[in-house]
């Protein structure tokens, strides 16, 4: 972890521009076509949910502005990011669970089997790990193909955790796509992260074998 220098950024005045605003968030919503990394779960008996969520999180660690966060005026860059993700229980009702990020699949895999097996008993609990910012926030809606998504948020001036949520599959030709939200604020990020983003996690998609060894 260490502090951007922000007097010698080159997006100082796009920071101290957005920095102030009330709603400095800004979403994108877009497809990706996830039929290679579905195909190859099933043959290999994986989680889809686990290895849809280690390629998504690799993706954002790979660009740096998805580890800026905000504390107190000043920008933190994390090495690492980890995420959190709703997990739906068996009432129906749905809990946070956290899983560490690792550069690896295997030990992600490992490690997220675990905290979903101790998610089964949940009773209901969110757990919410407040407080802790090197992470990104995810969502599933695996019930609708949406095409446009909107959080809840307390309009805290240091929240500046990105979002990503996942939705429902439709076929469209050769192509399985998922819809996928990306929240981000505008103090740290522009379109052309967010792009890198949806760009690199789609390339990740394509090649599963290369990344899920």
């Amino acid at each position: 972890m260490k502090y951007l220098d922000i007097e010698n950024w080159k997006r100082k005045e796009q920071f101290y521009f957005f920095k102030g605003y009330d709603l400095p968030f800004f979403n994108i919503c877009a497809d990706v076509n996830v039929k290679p990394l579905l195909e190859f779960t099933k043959e290999k008996s994986l989680s889809f949910f686990i290895a849809s969520l280690f390629l998504s999180i690799k993706a954002a660690n790979e660009i740096e502005e998805f580890r800026f966060r905000l504390k107190d005026d000043k920008v933190i860059v994390f090495d690492k990011i980890n995420c959190g993700s709703t997990v739906l229980n068996k009432d129906e009702t749905f809990s946070f669970s956290y899983f560490k990020y690792f550069d690896e699949f295997y030990p992600f895999n490992q490690n997220a089997l675990l905290v979903l097996d101790h998610n089964k008993n949940n009773d209901g609990k969110l757990h919410p790990h407040t407080g802790q910012d090197d992470m990104i926030h995810y969502s599933v809606i695996p019930w609708i193909n949406f095409t446009s998504f909107k959080h809840a948020r307390k309009l805290d001036k240091n929240d500046s955790i990105p979002k990503i949520v996942m939705g429902k599959f439709q076929k469209e030709g050769e192509k399985l796509n998922m819809p996928l939200s990306v929240e981000v604020h505008h103090a740290l990020v522009d379109g052309i992260h967010v792009g890198k983003y949806f760009e690199l996690f789609q390339n990740y998609l394509q090649e599963p074998l290369n990344y899920l060894k």
